[in-house]
């Protein structure tokens, strides 16, 4: 039986925010979505099944971290990353650009050869071509995969981030040719240029040339304020392709989130509220709680009393302070799971919301309150 080709559809619109369907061969995808980070092939400290239970639909996997350890031929021996973690749901890796610029001891950038750098594990030296990080991934068998693009820190070099631009341009074209005809795939390209309208114009511009199944933005989430990275999504939101999915990487707070519907993007996806879990910060509809304070010693209500999924209102935040301050392990397993359930939740609702027509007062309620 031939797999299910990838596709979008725009299922409702409240002025730029919508609402949309992503099919894969997988399962479908209902945008706005969040997609929680598995880095290294798993989403830490929680489950696949409990991740399936907060809602999630797909989830986001990582091209450096999956070729330095425990290497993609490990996982293609037993027939892939979905089947090595034990996921069953689409899965999107990253090109490994990001974290090549971020993590790495970069030795070069060769526009011929991609980057050559030094494993920030070991020191061990590789080589990440955007021919060999499409390779990569398709050998991890992902359902959507980015194109390999240079993600230069912020700045506000004009000519800088004009060269990185046309370095990511010519590697898109690249990434294309190396992806080859994969219809029950998606390829996703990446529109860069920093915090220059002009720039992100012409990197979406050619990108559309080129011709991708969805286009995400990058080098955002790099120091900017959330003023600065909505400037950019007002300069483009016009010119994104109605009939594709776009993407927000890396990005963010709830209220960056809303902010970005808003504007137009149906897909994120950011370590916030896995990382926050770990050190003791829950997202809730009444705003962020730092359970490590000792004012919840004596708390014994749930965290947020309208979550009702999953039971983890069964837990106090007098409990959930003592394990924190215990430093015992169940403490990062629940506020995690606690937290991508939240994010799932405001997704739901947003989605509900501008399915209404109702989007701009949902968004400006919780702009400024989560």
């Amino acid at each position: 039986m031939a797999s299910k080709d990838f596709a979008f559809k725009t299922i409702s619109k409240d002025k730029f925010a919508r609402t949309g369907l992503i099919e894969t061969h997988r399962g479908n995808i209902n945008t706005p979505a969040f997609m929680p980070v598995g880095t290294q092939a798993t989403i830490k400290a929680c489950t696949i099944d409990d991740i399936k239970k907060t809602g999630s639909e797909i989830i986001l996997s990582n091209t450096y971290h999956l070729m330095i350890r425990p290497g993609v031929d490990r996982i293609k021996s037993v027939g892939g990353l979905h089947k090595f973690m034990n996921c069953d749901l689409p899965i999107l890796t990253d090109s490994g650009g990001f974290q090549v610029m971020s993590l790495s001891k970069l030795n070069k950038i060769d526009k011929e050869k991609g980057a050559i750098f030094n494993s920030h594990i070991d020191g061990k030296k590789y080589y990440l071509s955007p021919e060999e990080s499409i390779k990569i991934q398709l050998g991890l068998n992902s359902d959507i995969v980015m194109i390999m693009d240079e993600c230069p820190k912020k700045s506000r070099d004009y000519k800088l981030i004009e060269k990185s631009m046309n370095l990511s341009l010519y590697w898109a074209e690249w990434s294309k040719k190396a992806f080859g005809h994969n219809p029950h795939k998606a390829l996703f390209g990446i529109i860069q240029g920093g915090l220059f309208k002009d720039l992100r114009e012409k990197s979406l511009e050619e990108l559309i040339k080129i011709g991708f199944d969805g286009y995400a933005i990058g080098g955002l989430a790099v120091g900017e304020s959330q003023n600065e990275m909505f400037k950019v999504l007002d300069n483009i939101k016009d010119l994104l392709p109605d009939n594709k999915p776009h993407y927000l990487m890396g990005v963010g707070t709830p209220s960056d989130i809303l902010g970005a519907v808003k504007r137009g993007i149906d897909m994120f996806d950011c370590v916030l509220p896995t990382r926050s879990g770990r050190t003791g910060l829950a997202f809730t509809w009444e705003g962020r709680v730092n359970i490590k304070n000792n004012k919840y010693k004596k708390d014994n209500n749930p965290l947020d009393l309208n979550c009702s999924n999953l039971n983890l209102n069964k837990y106090s935040k007098n409990y959930l302070n003592h394990l924190f301050n215990t430093n015992e392990i169940l403490a990062s397993m629940l506020l995690t799971l606690h937290n991508i359930n939240f994010y799932q939740e405001l997704m739901s609702a947003i989605r509900e919301n501008i399915n209404n027509g109702t989007f701009d007062e949902f968004h400006d309620k919780y702009i400024d309150k989560l």
